[in-house]
């Protein structure tokens, strides 16, 4: 596969500045790599993993609200 022409690394960089919100996230040492093979093993991205853990508590704790 050829590497990406400027053009299209510019156009994906303006893309992502458009439809993505960046969080930094740091962990311990060692834990990143923890993580990504955990994502790995259930056939996703760390990026996903971590959407996907991020979901799950927003939506428990939104539960947990609506018992109190």
């Amino acid at each position: 596969m050829a590497p990406a022409s400027k053009a299209r690394v510019d156009a994906n960089r303006r893309y992502n500045e458009k439809a993505y919100d960046r969080i930094e996230l740091k962990v311990a040492k060692g834990r990143k790599a923890e993580l990504q093979e955990h994502a790995q093993q259930r056939g996703e991205s760390l990026n996903g993993f971590v959407n996907r853990a991020i979901d799950h508590e927003v939506e428990r704790d939104d539960q947990q609200e609506g018992e109190s």
